[in-house]
């Protein structure tokens, strides 16, 4: 057996020559390797992913009780022929695009903020932008010390 000596260590021959040839990576993704509890993964798995849930976009369903009030709304303006059920169907849909339509706004048959408030059902201020705040030292406490002296400054006397 030849012996090789690196540095200070002192390496078998067969060795030192397996360690200083290039290593060959593979590609493909169907790879395994071996994680650290012993079991095998493809390459292309993540690790952690399974515990994770989804977190759901958008605004969930009015309740029954909501379409309920709207379908008893739509029927005292008119629009809403039948009884309310509490489902939201077709002529329910069909309803809320005749009331917005006779009331100016889209007719997209959907829940929004402006046809709730044409209903009644919404808030006075629903869909009419931010609200903005009072020009009094009080609101002023949210802006930077330099925003509030150059406001004083521009204050009438």
């Amino acid at each position: 057996m030849a012996v090789l000596a690196v540095g200070g260590f002192v390496l078998p021959a067969a060795i030192s020559a397996q360690s200083s040839a290039p290593h060959k990576k593979t590609s493909s993704s169907s790879a395994t390797k071996k994680s650290s509890s012993g079991t095998k993964r493809t390459a292309n798995s993540t690790k952690g992913s399974k515990g994770r849930s989804k977190k759901v976009k958008g605004q969930a369903a009015p309740a029954p009780e909501r379409i309920t009030e709207v379908q008893e709304a739509l029927a005292r303006n008119g629009a809403y022929e039948g009884i309310p059920s509490g489902k939201w169907d077709d002529s329910s849909a069909e309803a809320m695009k005749k009331f917005q339509s006779a009331h100016g706004l889209t007719p997209t048959g959907k829940f929004d903020a402006r046809t709730l408030q044409k209903l009644g059902l919404g808030s006075g201020t629903a869909g009419l932008g931010a609200p903005t705040p009072p020009p009094n030292a009080a609101a002023n406490r949210l802006l930077s010390p330099r925003v509030q002296r150059e406001e004083e400054k521009n204050e009438p006397e």
